[in-house]
């Protein structure tokens, strides 16, 4: 199994919103299917970055293939890289969604 970031660029906001609901759906399904480390949006809703791990780039590929925000056309891929973490991913770098209370939870615009 390989590691690979994804930066995504959004591309038109009015149809990432319409289509969000089915590609947080989607996200959630590799997540338990432990294809999907983590993902989230960047602070300023611009784009977002995914932690994947799967067997190889191919792999990758069709996973992106299938997400609901392709055919949409609403984003770009702004960098797709292998990647190799330092550290093991921890408890800190958990990918638990932040609860609403605890004043970290996206805004309604977030990925």
């Amino acid at each position: 199994m390989a590691l690979f970031i994804v930066q995504l660029r959004f591309t038109d906001n009015e149809r990432r919103l319409r289509v969000r609901p089915k590609h947080r759906e989607y996200l959630a399904s590799l997540h338990a299917a432990g294809k999907l480390v983590t993902a989230g949006p960047w602070v300023d809703d611009t784009g977002a970055l995914l932690i994947y791990n799967v067997a190889d780039e191919a792999e990758l590929r069709r996973l992106l293939a299938d997400d609901p925000y392709t055919p949409e056309d609403v984003y770009e891929i702004a960098e797709l890289r292998e990647w190799r973490p330092l550290f093991p991913l921890s408890a800190a770098g958990t990918s638990s969604p932040p609860s609403p209370s605890s004043g970290n939870a996206p805004s309604p615009a977030g990925q």
